[in-house]
């Protein structure tokens, strides 16, 4: 059995079977974390970008673990030159890790990492896992068409923003699902600040009103099987 746990904001924390996996941990300035980053152990660590609430509390985590941190190629050199070890991969790549394959998609955003090095482009992550669910995190992103590629996937769940301002806004993560045809459809990305505030419960009755996906607003600190 495979759990992803929501951390608030767009983090996230997933058990498998064999592995311990951290998306995006920002704990250190959060103000919605429900989690230090001391509490959580990982083996490897998702970063989507380089902006500091994604990038977060993951050198600390992977010096402390022996993490290896999954991030796009420029993100992985920057990791790497800090002591840490990184698997760099690009848009449309994928590879087979203990966990299952994990797939670089695209996503529409900033990337610039929190001392100003290049971050190359954001990404969002589609892992198929071993016992054959998928999970799409689109991290941080506006809408765009090629997500009805990715819903040829036939995604299991998938975690979109609906904060607005920095990302899709809820009007357009709802036409993300209909792009996606997800099963199960977790908002993320809002209400850590004021700026992004939205009513995900608003949202998830409309998901359910207008498509056939299954909407879940999780509390902080919930979580979902597959």
């Amino acid at each position: 059995m495979t759990t992803i746990r929501w951390l608030g904001h767009s983090a996230f924390h997933i058990q498998t079977p064999e592995s311990s996996l951290l998306i995006d941990p920002f704990f250190t300035g959060n103000p919605k974390a429900p989690d230090n980053a001391k509490d959580i152990r990982a083996d490897f660590i998702l970063v989507s970008h380089g902006h500091g609430d994604h990038v977060g509390d993951a050198l600390e985590i992977a010096k402390r673990d022996n993490a290896t941190i999954i991030t796009n190629y420029e993100i992985a050199g920057w990791f790497e030159a800090k002591g840490v070890k990184a698997h760099g991969m690009q848009h449309g790549g994928g590879f087979q890790f203990p966990f299952g394959r994990c797939k670089l998609t695209l996503a529409f955003h900033g990337s610039a990492l929190p001392d100003g090095s290049n971050g190359g482009n954001p990404a969002g992550f589609l892992i198929t896992f071993n016992n054959g669910k998928t999970f799409y995190d689109a991290a941080d992103t506006g809408l765009f068409g090629d997500m009805r590629l990715i819903g040829d996937h036939k995604v299991d769940v998938a975690a979109l923003p609906i904060g607005d301002n920095y990302t899709m806004g809820p009007d357009d993560a709802l036409k993300a699902v209909e792009f996606l045809r997800p099963g199960r459809v977790i908002p993320i990305h809002y209400n850590t600040f004021p700026i992004i505030e939205q009513d995900a419960h608003k949202w998830a009755h409309d998901v359910r009103s207008l498509t056939t996906c299954q909407a879940l607003v999780l509390e902080i600190g919930g979580s979902v099987e597959l």
